[in-house]
Protein backbone atom coordinates (compact mmCIF):
# COMPACT_ATOMS: atom_id res chain seq x y z
CA UNK A 1 0.00 0.00 0.00
CA UNK A 2 1.00 3.49 -1.09
CA UNK A 3 1.96 5.72 1.81
CA UNK A 4 0.38 9.45 2.74
CA UNK A 5 -2.74 7.83 2.34
CA UNK A 6 -5.86 8.85 5.34
CA UNK A 7 -6.81 5.93 6.78
CA UNK A 8 -9.87 5.30 9.41
CA UNK A 9 -9.81 2.15 11.27
CA UNK A 10 -13.45 1.80 13.26
CA UNK A 11 -12.92 -1.42 15.68
CA UNK A 12 -15.95 -2.49 16.75
CA UNK A 13 -16.93 -3.61 20.09
CA UNK A 14 -17.13 -7.28 19.61
CA UNK A 15 -13.40 -7.05 18.76
CA UNK A 16 -11.81 -4.51 20.45
CA UNK A 17 -10.91 -6.83 23.50
CA UNK A 18 -9.37 -9.63 21.13
CA UNK A 19 -7.47 -7.93 18.91
CA UNK A 20 -3.99 -9.72 17.87
CA UNK A 21 -0.38 -8.39 17.96
CA UNK A 22 -0.56 -8.82 14.09
CA UNK A 23 -3.22 -6.22 14.10
CA UNK A 24 -1.37 -4.18 15.41
CA UNK A 25 1.66 -4.68 13.76
CA UNK A 26 -0.39 -3.99 10.85
CA UNK A 27 -1.78 -0.54 12.23
CA UNK A 28 2.21 0.25 12.70
CA UNK A 29 3.46 -0.80 9.32
CA UNK A 30 0.31 2.02 7.51
CA UNK A 31 1.95 4.49 10.10
CA UNK A 32 5.75 3.38 9.34
CA UNK A 33 4.41 3.74 5.63
CA UNK A 34 3.49 7.24 6.06
CA UNK A 35 0.09 7.21 6.04
CA UNK A 36 -1.91 8.86 8.83
CA UNK A 37 -4.08 7.07 10.78
CA UNK A 38 -7.10 7.95 13.17
CA UNK A 39 -8.81 4.81 14.94
CA UNK A 40 -12.59 4.85 16.16
CA UNK A 41 -13.73 2.62 18.47
CA UNK A 42 -17.43 1.72 20.30
CA UNK A 43 -17.40 -1.14 23.28
CA UNK A 44 -20.89 -2.45 23.18
CA UNK A 45 -20.27 -5.44 24.91
CA UNK A 46 -18.47 -3.76 27.92
CA UNK A 47 -21.26 -1.10 27.89
CA UNK A 48 -23.65 -3.91 28.72
CA UNK A 49 -21.45 -5.93 31.41
CA UNK A 50 -21.56 -2.56 33.08
CA UNK A 51 -25.22 -1.81 32.81
CA UNK A 52 -25.87 -5.24 34.29
CA UNK A 53 -23.32 -4.78 37.13
CA UNK A 54 -25.05 -1.57 38.18
CA UNK A 55 -28.42 -2.66 37.71
CA UNK A 56 -29.59 0.22 35.05
CA UNK A 57 -31.71 -1.01 32.41
CA UNK A 58 -31.23 -0.72 28.58
CA UNK A 59 -33.25 -1.24 25.32
CA UNK A 60 -32.61 -1.49 21.66
CA UNK A 61 -34.86 0.54 19.28
CA UNK A 62 -33.94 0.29 15.38
CA UNK A 63 -30.59 -0.90 16.51
CA UNK A 64 -29.55 1.68 18.68
CA UNK A 65 -29.02 1.69 22.03
CA UNK A 66 -31.78 4.04 23.71
CA UNK A 67 -29.78 6.27 26.17
CA UNK A 68 -31.55 7.78 29.11
CA UNK A 69 -29.23 10.30 31.38
CA UNK A 70 -28.19 7.04 33.66
CA UNK A 71 -26.89 4.90 30.75
CA UNK A 72 -25.59 8.02 28.63
CA UNK A 73 -23.04 8.07 31.69
CA UNK A 74 -22.00 4.72 31.77
CA UNK A 75 -21.61 4.59 28.24
CA UNK A 76 -19.31 7.37 28.59
CA UNK A 77 -17.56 5.99 31.56
CA UNK A 78 -16.77 2.64 29.25
CA UNK A 79 -16.04 3.94 25.89
CA UNK A 80 -13.78 7.26 27.15
CA UNK A 81 -12.38 5.64 30.08
CA UNK A 82 -11.80 1.38 30.45
CA UNK A 83 -11.99 1.10 26.49
CA UNK A 84 -9.95 3.95 24.69
CA UNK A 85 -7.10 3.84 27.39
CA UNK A 86 -7.17 -0.22 27.04
CA UNK A 87 -6.77 0.40 22.80
CA UNK A 88 -4.25 3.41 23.41
CA UNK A 89 -2.26 1.02 25.83
CA UNK A 90 -2.03 -2.05 23.41
CA UNK A 91 -1.08 0.58 20.25
CA UNK A 92 1.69 2.08 22.95
CA UNK A 93 2.80 -1.54 23.64
CA UNK A 94 3.79 -1.74 20.08
CA UNK A 95 5.63 1.57 19.58
CA UNK A 96 2.97 3.84 17.79
CA UNK A 97 1.94 7.16 19.47
CA UNK A 98 -1.30 6.81 19.98
CA UNK A 99 -3.85 9.89 21.93
CA UNK A 100 -6.84 8.97 23.30
CA UNK A 101 -9.89 11.42 22.88
CA UNK A 102 -13.61 11.24 22.56
CA UNK A 103 -15.70 12.98 20.23
CA UNK A 104 -16.38 15.83 22.93
CA UNK A 105 -12.46 16.89 23.02
CA UNK A 106 -12.36 19.89 21.22
CA UNK A 107 -15.59 19.52 19.55
CA UNK A 108 -14.31 16.47 17.56
CA UNK A 109 -17.85 15.43 16.88
CA UNK A 110 -20.20 17.76 17.21
CA UNK A 111 -23.32 15.65 17.50
CA UNK A 112 -27.01 16.43 17.78
CA UNK A 113 -29.91 14.27 18.87
CA UNK A 114 -31.69 12.08 16.14
CA UNK A 115 -34.58 11.31 18.32
CA UNK A 116 -34.92 12.63 21.94
CA UNK A 117 -38.20 11.20 22.65
CA UNK A 118 -37.68 7.81 21.21
CA UNK A 119 -33.93 7.56 21.59
CA UNK A 120 -32.86 9.74 24.43
CA UNK A 121 -29.00 11.02 23.93
CA UNK A 122 -28.18 9.04 20.71
CA UNK A 123 -27.16 11.57 18.28
CA UNK A 124 -25.93 11.75 14.65
CA UNK A 125 -22.57 13.74 13.55
CA UNK A 126 -22.96 17.17 12.17
CA UNK A 127 -19.66 18.43 12.27
CA UNK A 128 -16.30 16.83 12.57
CA UNK A 129 -13.10 19.03 13.99
CA UNK A 130 -10.86 17.26 11.34
CA UNK A 131 -8.49 19.97 11.80
CA UNK A 132 -7.70 18.96 15.54
CA UNK A 133 -7.00 15.32 13.86
CA UNK A 134 -4.75 16.16 11.14
CA UNK A 135 -2.59 18.02 13.46
CA UNK A 136 -2.27 15.44 15.26
CA UNK A 137 -1.21 13.26 12.65
CA UNK A 138 0.79 15.33 11.10
CA UNK A 139 2.99 14.39 14.51
CA UNK A 140 2.68 10.82 13.73
CA UNK A 141 0.53 10.38 16.37
CA UNK A 142 -2.91 8.23 16.25
CA UNK A 143 -5.82 9.93 17.69
CA UNK A 144 -7.79 6.93 19.44
CA UNK A 145 -11.43 8.34 19.17
CA UNK A 146 -14.43 7.07 21.29
CA UNK A 147 -17.98 7.25 19.64
CA UNK A 148 -19.19 9.77 22.52
CA UNK A 149 -20.05 12.85 20.78
CA UNK A 150 -21.48 16.44 22.48
CA UNK A 151 -23.58 19.73 21.01
CA UNK A 152 -22.53 23.25 21.28
CA UNK A 153 -24.55 23.71 24.43
CA UNK A 154 -22.20 20.86 26.19
CA UNK A 155 -24.57 17.98 25.82
CA UNK A 156 -23.20 14.64 25.17
CA UNK A 157 -24.62 11.67 22.68
CA UNK A 158 -24.14 8.22 22.42
CA UNK A 159 -23.11 8.21 18.69
CA UNK A 160 -22.88 4.57 16.91
CA UNK A 161 -19.55 3.83 15.99
CA UNK A 162 -19.97 3.17 12.58
CA UNK A 163 -21.75 5.95 11.67
CA UNK A 164 -18.58 8.45 13.78
CA UNK A 165 -16.25 6.33 11.57
CA UNK A 166 -18.24 6.93 8.13
CA UNK A 167 -18.04 11.19 9.18
CA UNK A 168 -14.55 10.95 10.62
CA UNK A 169 -13.63 9.31 7.14
CA UNK A 170 -15.46 12.22 5.48
CA UNK A 171 -14.66 14.96 7.08
CA UNK A 172 -10.96 13.66 6.64
CA UNK A 173 -11.94 12.70 3.19
CA UNK A 174 -9.91 9.60 3.96
CA UNK A 175 -8.46 7.06 1.03
CA UNK A 176 -9.71 3.69 2.80
CA UNK A 177 -12.33 2.92 6.18
CA UNK A 178 -11.35 -0.11 7.64
CA UNK A 179 -14.38 -1.79 9.54
CA UNK A 180 -12.26 -4.66 12.04
CA UNK A 181 -14.10 -7.76 12.62
CA UNK A 182 -13.15 -10.86 14.05
CA UNK A 183 -13.28 -12.44 10.66
CA UNK A 184 -10.90 -11.69 7.44
CA UNK A 185 -13.56 -10.83 5.16
CA UNK A 186 -16.88 -11.75 3.67
CA UNK A 187 -16.79 -15.70 2.79
CA UNK A 188 -18.34 -17.36 0.18
CA UNK A 189 -18.39 -20.86 0.00
CA UNK A 190 -15.24 -20.75 2.07
CA UNK A 191 -13.32 -18.48 -0.27
CA UNK A 192 -12.08 -14.92 0.88
CA UNK A 193 -13.70 -12.20 -1.81
CA UNK A 194 -11.57 -9.62 -1.95
CA UNK A 195 -13.57 -7.42 -3.88
CA UNK A 196 -17.52 -6.41 -3.48
CA UNK A 197 -20.09 -4.37 -4.85
CA UNK A 198 -23.34 -2.95 -3.56
CA UNK A 199 -25.20 -5.02 -6.20
CA UNK A 200 -23.01 -8.20 -5.14
CA UNK A 201 -24.02 -7.48 -1.57
CA UNK A 202 -27.68 -7.16 -1.87
CA UNK A 203 -27.60 -10.41 -4.07
CA UNK A 204 -25.54 -12.30 -1.62
CA UNK A 205 -27.47 -11.08 1.48
CA UNK A 206 -30.68 -12.40 -0.73
CA UNK A 207 -29.51 -16.00 -1.13
CA UNK A 208 -28.25 -16.37 2.42
CA UNK A 209 -24.44 -16.04 1.56
CA UNK A 210 -24.05 -13.59 3.83
CA UNK A 211 -26.06 -13.89 6.99
CA UNK A 212 -26.35 -13.05 10.81
CA UNK A 213 -23.70 -10.22 12.10
CA UNK A 214 -22.23 -10.44 9.26
CA UNK A 215 -25.14 -8.40 7.22
CA UNK A 216 -25.43 -4.99 9.45
CA UNK A 217 -21.17 -4.86 8.65
CA UNK A 218 -21.85 -5.29 4.83
CA UNK A 219 -24.12 -2.70 4.94
CA UNK A 220 -22.64 -0.44 7.22
CA UNK A 221 -19.26 -0.41 4.85
CA UNK A 222 -21.97 -0.14 1.35
CA UNK A 223 -24.23 3.07 3.37
CA UNK A 224 -20.05 4.43 3.62
CA UNK A 225 -18.91 4.74 0.67
CA UNK A 226 -19.57 8.79 -1.12
CA UNK A 227 -17.84 11.21 -3.89
CA UNK A 228 -15.04 11.17 -1.75
CA UNK A 229 -14.36 7.67 -0.02
CA UNK A 230 -13.65 4.92 -2.61
CA UNK A 231 -13.21 1.93 -0.64
CA UNK A 232 -14.63 0.74 2.49
CA UNK A 233 -12.19 -2.49 3.71
CA UNK A 234 -13.82 -5.60 6.01
CA UNK A 235 -10.86 -6.85 7.61
CA UNK A 236 -9.62 -9.19 10.55
CA UNK A 237 -8.53 -8.09 13.95
CA UNK A 238 -7.13 -11.60 14.71
CA UNK A 239 -4.68 -11.56 11.73
CA UNK A 240 -2.56 -9.24 10.34
CA UNK A 241 -4.08 -7.34 7.27
CA UNK A 242 -1.48 -6.11 5.47
CA UNK A 243 0.44 -8.88 3.50
CA UNK A 244 4.13 -8.71 2.56
CA UNK A 245 3.55 -7.24 -0.42
CA UNK A 246 1.98 -4.14 1.27
CA UNK A 247 -1.16 -5.25 0.27
CA UNK A 248 -4.28 -5.23 2.50
CA UNK A 249 -5.98 -8.55 3.26
CA UNK A 250 -9.65 -8.64 3.41
CA UNK A 251 -12.74 -7.73 1.45
CA UNK A 252 -12.74 -4.26 -0.27
CA UNK A 253 -16.25 -3.03 -0.32
CA UNK A 254 -16.62 -0.47 -3.82
CA UNK A 255 -18.34 1.81 -6.04
CA UNK A 256 -20.23 -0.14 -8.76
CA UNK A 257 -18.20 -1.03 -11.57
CA UNK A 258 -18.57 1.42 -14.11
CA UNK A 259 -20.54 3.57 -12.04
CA UNK A 260 -20.25 7.57 -11.51
CA UNK A 261 -18.60 7.86 -8.40
CA UNK A 262 -19.96 11.32 -7.99
CA UNK A 263 -23.83 10.26 -8.16
CA UNK A 264 -25.91 10.73 -5.65
CA UNK A 265 -26.76 7.30 -5.30
CA UNK A 266 -23.36 6.65 -3.63
CA UNK A 267 -23.41 9.50 -1.14
CA UNK A 268 -24.07 8.43 2.22
CA UNK A 269 -25.45 9.22 5.07
CA UNK A 270 -22.73 10.79 6.26
CA UNK A 271 -21.45 12.57 3.10
CA UNK A 272 -22.93 15.99 4.13
CA UNK A 273 -21.45 15.75 7.63
CA UNK A 274 -18.84 19.44 7.67
CA UNK A 275 -15.25 19.30 8.78
CA UNK A 276 -13.01 21.85 9.86
CA UNK A 277 -9.96 22.49 8.28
Amino acid sequence: MKGSQTIVIKCGGSIVNELTSSFFQSVKALVEEGNSVVVVHGGGPDIEQMLKKLKIESEFVDGLRKTSEDVLDVVTMVLSGKVNKNLVTMLQQHELKPVGLSGCDGMLLETEAINTEKLGYVGEVVHVNSHLLTELTASNYVPVLSSIGVNKKGQRFNVNADLAAGAVAQALQAEKLLFVTDVQGVLVDGDLMEELTKADIDELIEDGVIYGGMIPKVQAASEALSNTLNEVHIISGKHSFVNENGHMVGTAIKHEKGGNKNDECFISNVSTIGSSY
